[in-house]
């Protein structure tokens, strides 16, 4: 089997079930940005994060295939998404974490070490992911989204603690 089909040469792609739509689609745009922010997400791993981190990034990313799968494929139960469990499991990660964390008293620039970097790269992705299936009307997608972001926000934190980089606040000059 050849990668290329030949089929979406014109702008037009299919989803799953062979209904064919414009590349530009709204939900095309949205599980096209769910596959972008997985692909940031193994950049982020690609770089040295603290092992807990890189686990649950790992599943994170099994997830984002499940969603873009669920998006890929409406009017059908195939694919169900991700489900509360998983929302539940980074809220706990986000708040372990957050124990090792000095309290936010500002805004902080995104950077620091590589690895919190490109998390801060990645949480804006999905922060874009969020806003591209809200117009789909998917709450658990969207809740999903929505803690993934701030999981990397809180991760990217982490990571600076670990490489001993401290986080760098917003001021106004």
């Amino acid at each position: 089997m050849k990668i290329y089909t030949r089929t979406g040469d014109h702008g037009d792609t299919s989803l799953f079930g062979g209904t064919r739509v414009p590349k530009n689609d709204p939900r095309i745009e949205a599980y096209g940005t769910v596959d972008e922010l997985n692909s940031f997400i193994g950049l982020a791993r690609a770089h040295s994060l603290p092992q807990s981190v890189d686990d649950v990034l790992h599943q994170v990313q099994i997830d984002l295939f499940e969603i873009g799968a669920r998006l890929a494929a409406p009017n059908t139960d195939r694919f169900a998404g991700v489900d509360d469990a998983r929302i539940t499991e980074l809220e706990q990660a986000i708040d372990a974490m957050e124990r090792e964390l000095a309290p936010l008293t500002s805004f902080i620039l995104p950077g620091g070490a590589p690895a919190a970097a490109q998390l801060h790269v990645a949480r804006t992705v999905c922060r874009r992911a969020e806003r591209c299936v809200v117009p789909l009307h998917d709450d658990a997608t969207i809740t999903y989204l929505n803690r993934l972001s701030d999981y990397l926000f809180v991760a990217a934190r982490f990571a600076n603690l670990r490489a001993g980089r401290e986080d760098v606040p917003w001021k106004r000059l």
